[in-house]
């Protein structure tokens, strides 16, 4: 089941989507929601990131590019870091260069939606709290890292979240491709295999440390492939069993200047 959230003259809706229709439901999609009755196409509706998150948490660094370099011994401290809720932008907006950056870079990855509060769980025990599965940019801005290493502000300008375009709920996340094509040309093109840390293992470590809750959304780390783009260029962040994420970059100047 595909859920989305989406706009029609200027109001917000949720919804399901199936085939080219998406039907308007009521509720939380996390514990009661029901039909409305209504029913759109979806060429009439703009799509918006298909959840509001709780919280945004990412992992550094958690590719290779061929099985044979997955390390023997599994980092004991991960890299995890948090996302402002402000940078989660829909798919087609614009992802914003901030001032001072001339360029960014495009990191395409699969997002785990917890569904439940989920506290000290079992790896072998993940995926019963787990909600769905959507499609992450997470867009960065090496020139804004601490020199002591520190990612926060680098990662966390508005727009730098693009989310969607569907939140699936039916999906083996451990048999998908992760992709992206810049301009129309591939650059990303990995199995889930090839993630350090693995998405059971990731996600019972968070729930040792924190106490996630329905609606965060965790970034499982980007391939190899990822580049640095500036203005105008197009990103289309893809796992063919959900969907593909598309958005531009923009520069902060031509931004406000289309506002004037």
């Amino acid at each position: 089941m595909k859920f989305a959230r989406f706009t029609i003259d200027s109001k917000e809706y949720s919804g399901v989507v199936a085939e080219e229709m998406i039907k308007e439901i009521t509720g939380d999609i996390f514990s009661s929601w029901d039909y409305t009755g209504k029913v759109f196409a979806l060429d009439e509706v703009s799509l918006l990131a298909p959840l509001v998150p709780n919280q945004v948490i990412g992992i550094g660094a958690n590719f290779v590019a061929k099985k044979e370099d997955l390390p023997a011994e599994l980092p004991e401290i991960p890299v995890f870091f948090f996302k402002p809720v402000s940078s989660v932008i829909g798919p087609e907006k614009e992802i914003i260069i901030p001032e001072g950056a001339e360029q960014v870079k495009f990191e395409s990855e699969l997002v785990v939606v917890i569904g439940k509060e989920a506290k000290n769980i079992a790896e072998e025990n993940v995926l019963d709290y787990v909600f769905g599965y959507t499609i992450g940019n997470d867009v960065t801005a090496p020139k804004f890292f601490h020199q002591d290493g520190h990612w926060t502000i680098g990662k966390s300008f508005d727009t730098f979240t693009p989310l969607g375009p569907v939140i699936e709920t039916e999906l083996d996340p451990f048999t998908v491709n992760v992709q992206a094509k810049l301009n129309g040309i591939e650059k990303q093109n990995s199995p889930t295999d090839l993630m350090i840390i693995p998405i059971r293992k990731m996600i019972s470590y968070l729930s040792k440390v924190m106490t996630l809750k329905p609606g965060d959304a965790i970034l499982t780390g980007s391939p190899v492939g990822a580049e640095f783009v500036g203005a105008d260029d197009v990103i289309e962040c893809e796992i063919e069993e959900i969907g593909t994420l598309k958005n531009v970059f923009a520069s902060v100047k031509e931004k406000s200047a289309a506002h004037r």
